[in-house]
């Protein structure tokens, strides 16, 4: 089990821990809902130090980067950050990811961390570009302070105009007294914030520096059982549950970052799918009756016939009902379509919505 620069600060913090995509990860403090809140109504940190990030430099960068993701990086600028996805060759995802152009020949992937591994061989296997690649993941620290008091906890750590960053761009400056920083306006929650990456040497500096920062806004330390909430109210996907090996991005809701203007991996297949229509869609219900889906519970027709399957699920702390995702075939689809979810052998009455489940 590996450990992040703060598992300690966790442990002392009294955070419960447990084992996540093999690091020994905080998943609450004072407890789901309360933290849920903590991020929607104010500011919270999460230490996401266990997510992977790769630089790739050279004259080939974009062209591999082109060439391995979905999305067109060619509309990327320095500063400029787009969210993609790694198609494999049987038309699923090998992951998802944020691509940074930090300038022309070099960029930064963040990579989940159940998959850094497999995304490392498989972007290694289409480097026919002379590309250097470095694997700084073990080396990189990551912080994520969410919530709409984000910018005004952080401000007083940097010079940078926090409240001016447009979302999905970054800059790298000093940041707590440490050079080198890169800060980014983006974040997995929907409450607004930035994420902060930095050499694992300097972590318990930031981490201290943040929390005196924020104290007077109320800054709380976030473990990843809310994260999942939090994401979950936004209808964000979160792989190995909603996205995997076996997923189009189209069946998936990720046309948008699926661009048939160039080439890349399984691209002609894909657009083949696209023309044609998928026959299942990724979708947001909710439920009617009481219940809480969860993970691979069957999707049902009014009599009783499988349609789907649910990949997440949860109590929403936001809106105090119960929410999922799932695949359902497309003909079950469409806003306002009544479906049942099976909880223990028993049909529970759901409605599928559409996302964002929570609008602030």
């Amino acid at each position: 089990m590996k450990n992040t620069a703060l598992t300690q600060t966790h442990i002392a913090l009294g955070a419960k821990m447990v084992p996540f995509a093999g690091y020994n990860m905080p998943v609450q403090y004072a407890g789901i809902n309360v933290e849920h809140e903590t991020v929607r109504k104010g500011v919270g940190v999460f230490d996401v130090s266990h997510m992977g990030e790769f630089i790739l430099k050279g004259e080939g960068a974009l062209d591999l980067i082109q060439k391995v993701t979905s999305n067109d990086a060619s509309k990327l600028y320095d500063g400029k950050i787009q969210y993609s996805c790694l198609p494999n060759e049987q038309g699923g995802i090998v992951d998802d990811l944020l691509v940074y152009r930090i300038d022309e020949k070099t960029y930064m992937l963040v990579v989940n961390a159940s998959n850094i591994q497999k995304d490392w061989d498989w972007i290694s296997k289409y480097n026919t570009y002379g590309v250097d690649m470095k694997d700084i993941s073990d080396r990189t620290s990551l912080l994520a302070v969410q919530g709409p008091k984000a910018a005004q906890a952080l401000q007083s750590l940097t010079d940078v105009d926090l409240s001016a960053m447009e979302y999905y761009t970054f800059v790298k400056g000093k940041f707590a007294g440490v050079d080198n920083v890169l800060i980014s306006a983006t974040g997995y929650t929907g409450a607004g914030g930035f994420e902060i990456y930095f050499d694992n040497e300097h972590a318990d500096v930031i981490w201290k520096a943040i929390f005196e920062a924020g104290a007077p806004f109320g800054i709380q330390p976030i473990g990843l059982g809310a994260r999942d909430t939090l994401r979950l109210e936004m209808g964000f996907c979160l792989y190995g549950n909603d996205i995997d090996d076996t997923t189009s991005p189209l069946e998936a809701g990720l046309g948008w970052i699926t661009k048939f203007t160039k080439d890349f991996v399984n691209s002609a297949a894909l657009s083949v799918q696209k023309q044609e229509g998928v026959k299942r869609k990724l979708v947001g219900f909710e439920m009617l009756e009481r219940g809480i889906p969860r993970h691979d519970y069957e999707i049902c027709d009014a009599a009783g016939n499988t349609i789907g399957k649910v990949t997440s699920g949860t109590q929403s702390p936001s809106l105090q009902k119960a929410i999922g995702l799932g695949y359902i075939a497309t003909d079950f689809a469409k806003e306002g379509t009544e479906v049942f979810i099976k909880i223990r052998e028993q049909l529970v009455k759901a409605q599928v919505v559409k996302f964002p489940f929570y609008k602030a």
